[in-house]
């Protein structure tokens, strides 16, 4: 990934305007195929219906590559008019930052610091200033863990006042996991609306560093602790669990290859927000964690994400 380093070094972009369905799909499509070490892509909304996607590289790209995957997101008109160009970091991350507009999602409104003093008082705001390539809530996949995540923790809050047990079960407070956590912006919602300690871990240092700044930004770095782990080897993570609540929004096939140890380390009657999937793999999806139940699935911009629950054996007698 791309930092967001100070540093003044040369790197290549690439920028296309089109719909906001392939816009998206565009997104996707590169956060697959190309190497995550050394791309980002980054999504504006313009109004009326227009998009403009950036695709970042810290060095020169295979053009023949990337216009192919334009091709076939966007489509050959739309690969066409692809124009590289050589900027700086510090120019594109200031100039793209500047560019995104506030995100609603539920309760949450994720937002840079251009927009701080927009937040409105009935909104939980999170500020996001990380490098692109960690994500600032703008993508489907995000807005729909939040949305998901808020209509959990609005139940949370209801049952904790009528004095009855949560829908997670922790016995010592909520024990919550974000699995590939990026610019750490689940995590920081989680520990904003509940208050609770929340483990996030990423495979990328840069992002863990990422994350950990946005902690302290958002004021939540005593709730929100960020390691670096492959996956869920790190030790960190079986100390933790099982866990009530789990955010795993990555692709579909370390969502595949994670599901039987990943589903092991959810608690009864806990659940698991499962994102970072196209509409078109839902049920792949569903199929590697068949053990559990599936409770909700919202549809956004192309992309869904599934909430599943571990039922207690109790429940099934």
């Amino acid at each position: 990934m791309l930092s967001s380093s100070p540093k003044r070094a040369t790197v290549w972009v690439t920028r296309l305007e089109t719909d906001e369905q392939s816009a998206h799909k565009l997104a996707g499509v590169v956060s697959e195929h190309l190497d995550a070490q050394k791309s980002a892509v980054s999504l504006v909304d313009n109004g009326r219906g227009s998009w403009q996607v950036a695709i970042h590289f810290d060095g020169p790209p295979d053009k023949s590559t990337v216009q192919s995957l334009v091709s076939a997101a966007a489509g050959p008109a739309a690969a066409k008019r692809l124009r590289f160009e050589r900027v700086t970091t510090k120019d594109w991350v200031k100039e793209s930052l500047a560019g995104l507009k506030p995100v609603e999602a539920g309760r949450f409104l994720i937002h840079g610091a251009h927009d701080r003093a927009h937040v409105p008082p009935n909104r939980i705001g999170i500020e996001i200033e990380a490098a692109l390539a960690f994500g600032t809530g703008h993508h489907g996949t995000t807005r729909g863990c939040l949305l998901a995540f808020d209509g959990l923790s609005k139940r949370v809050g209801k049952l904790r006042r009528a004095r009855r047990s949560t829908p997670f079960k922790g016995k010592s407070g909520l024990r919550i996991l974000d699995l590939g956590t990026g610019s750490g912006v689940l995590a920081i919602a989680a520990a904003q609306a509940l208050r609770q300690r929340v483990l996030a871990t990423d495979i990328d240092m840069e992002a863990v560093r990422a994350a950990r700044g946005n902690a302290q930004l958002n004021r939540v770095g005593a709730f929100v602790e960020v390691a670096k782990a492959e996956g869920l080897a790190g030790q960190r993570v079986h100390a933790r669990a099982p866990f009530d609540l789990v955010f795993a929004n990555i692709l579909l096939a370390p969502l595949q290859r994670l599901a039987a140890p990943l589903t092991r380390l959810i608690a009864p009657g806990g659940r698991i927000i499962l994102s970072g999937l196209l509409a078109s793999q839902a049920n792949a999806a569903l199929s590697a964690y068949h053990p559990l139940t599936l409770e909700r699935r919202i549809n956004l911009d192309g992309w869904t994400t599934l909430v599943m629950r571990r039922v207690p054996a109790s429940s099934r007698r």
